[in-house]
């Protein structure tokens, strides 16, 4: 019965993705319809501009959301598990401000490039993320919590980083190329960088849905781990670097999408009440589902078009409240 359920709200949550997805595709300067949308999948399209706005930008945004939020939304619970903090998040353990300085540097000290980006993006994570480890290791306290707290000063370190970056940019251009990073958007998405971003998140997000048993495992504790046969300090690097990999791949291209990978899986495990594989799934849908109505959110209130990251942080503010609230029942 708990499976059957399961099963409903996992697709639930892919069905309502699937009309945002939709609903993302209409939205927009050039007007496309639902209709218009099918007749240009179908090949029957009357113009040649409604078949390349679609292809050319609405498909790959479309795309691009999805694959942020899935991103940002299964790494968010894999480092909740990996940590067991379930405050854990991509933001919080200091990966994404991290991989947004390491993209600021490719842009103000690199050529700017999507490789350059990306690249700078990866090395920055993976250095937040060891700095991480390196704090905690030399404080001695291997608690939960210690994570939560080296993340914290390795993102204020990367936030420092950043501001000294923009403080020696150009006024014209790359100071608001990082400005762009540091708030998230989907705005300069091309087919050329939802490929690459493809390309890059689709082999890490299967191969840590592959790998749920030994991420459940190891929510359990080190000790209970080794004593079921599991090498815990070995599989935990592996599954924090296919996570990281992830996330730099997803900001390299979008910026810092502020908080999807802290309010996914809390929403996946309000509805599942469980931490497992299908908490994992649930984590994904519901990160895409958070990004591409973001998304829709940001084209739809202005003239203009609004970062990401302030619609996802107005939804954090009274998750956290809530959460702070009922800390002392939990």
């Amino acid at each position: 019965m708990r499976a059957k359920t399961t099963g409903k709200m996992i697709g639930g949550g892919i069905l309502l993705l699937i009309l945002l997805c939709g609903l993302s595709a209409c939205i927009g300067s050039y007007p496309l319809s639902l209709p218009d949308i099918l007749r240009v999948i179908s090949g029957n399209a009357a113009g040649e501009m409604g078949e390349k706005v679609f292809f050319t930008l609405r498909l790959p945004r479309v795309l691009m959301g999805v694959t942020a939020g899935a991103s940002l939304g299964l790494c968010g619970g894999v480092f909740q598990l990996l940590f067991r903090n379930p405050l854990a998040s991509p933001d919080l353990v200091g990966v994404a401000s991290g991989a947004g300085a390491g993209a600021a540097c490719g842009i103000v000290l690199g050529t700017g490039s999507m490789a350059m980006v990306m690249g700078g993006a990866f090395l920055g994570g993976m250095a937040a993320l060891f700095g991480v480890f390196l704090l905690v290791w030399q404080s001695g306290n291997n608690r939960p919590g210690s994570y939560i707290l080296g993340g914290i000063l390795i993102s204020a370190l990367a936030d420092a980083a950043i501001m000294l970056l923009k403080h020696g940019a150009d006024s014209e251009g790359k100071l608001a190329a990082i400005e762009f990073w540091t708030m998230g958007s989907l705005s300069s998405v091309t087919a050329s960088k939802t490929a690459g971003v493809l390309a890059l998140c689709i082999p890490c997000l299967a191969l840590l849905i592959l790998f749920h048993r030994e991420i459940v495992l190891l929510s359990l504790g080190d000790e209970q781990a080794g004593m079921l046969g599991l090498p815990a300090g070995k599989m935990r690097m592996l599954l924090l670097t296919l996570a990281t990999l992830s996330v730099a791949g997803v900001i390299s291209a979008t910026g810092v999408i502020a908080f999807v990978g802290l309010l996914a899986p809390h929403g996946a495990y309000l509805l599942l009440r469980r931490r497992n594989r299908a908490f994992l799934w649930m984590s994904m849908v519901s990160g895409a589902a958070l990004t591409v109505a973001a998304d829709c959110f940001a084209r739809s209130v202005t003239d203009g078009e609004l970062p990401l990251s302030i619609f996802t942080t107005f939804c954090a503010a009274p998750f956290l409240f809530y959460f702070l609230k009922t800390a002392k029942s939990r």
